[in-house]
C-alpha cells in the first residue's frame, strides 16, 4: 500500500493531537501544536478535493459564461467572455487551475460590473447564485 499525502497528513495530524492533549509541556506548545495538527488537517482535506474544487469552479464560470456573454454591453468584454466559455482545463495540475481560475474571476468581476453598469438585474442575479456556489465548494469543515 502506497500512502497518499492526505493519509500521511492525517496521521501526522493525529499524533500532533494526541501530544497536544495529553497535557505534558507548557500550554504555548500545545497550544501550537493543535495549530499545526489543524492547519495539517485541512491541508490533507484541499490535498483530496483541491483539483476537483477548481475544475468544478472553472466549469461553472465558463458556463455562466457562455449564458451570460450575449448580456455584455462592452464588446471586447464579450468575446473575452465568449473565448473563455469555450475553454476547458487539460492541465489538472493545481498550479495551472488556479492560474486559469484567476483568470476566470477577473473576467467574472469586469462582467459583473458591466452588467451593474447597464442595471441587468437578472444576469446580476445569475452570478450571484455563481458566487455562492463557489463559496459553498470553498468551505472549511472541521469533520
Amino acid at each position: 500500500m502506497k500512502p497518499e499525502a492526505d493519509q500521511i497528513l492525517n496521521v501526522s495530524a493525529d499524533q500532533l493531537l494526541a501530544a497536544a492533549m495529553s497535557g505534558e509541556g507548557d500550554a504555548y506548545g500545545r497550544g501550537t501544536s493543535a495549530l499545526h495538527a489543524l492547519l495539517m488537517k485541512f491541508v490533507a482535506r484541499e490535498y483530496e478535493r483541491g483539483a476537483e474544487i477548481r475544475a468544478a469552479e472553472n466549469r461553472d464560470m465558463r458556463a455562466a459564461f457562455a449564458e451570460l456573454a450575449p448580456s455584455a454591453h462592452d464588446l471586447e468584454l464579450r468575446s473575452s467572455l465568449e473565448d473563455a466559455a469555450k475553454g476547458n482545463d487539460q492541465d489538472l495540475s493545481i498550479s495551472s487551475l488556479n492560474a486559469s481560475n484567476a483568470e476566470l474571476r477577473r473576467l467574472l468581476i469586469a462582467l459583473h460590473a458591466d452588467l451593474e453598469d447597464i442595471g441587468a438585474r437578472g444576469a446580476e442575479a445569475r452570478i450571484w447564485l455563481l458566487l455562492q456556489a463557489l463559496a459553498a465548494r470553498r468551505a472549511l469543515s472541521l469533520f
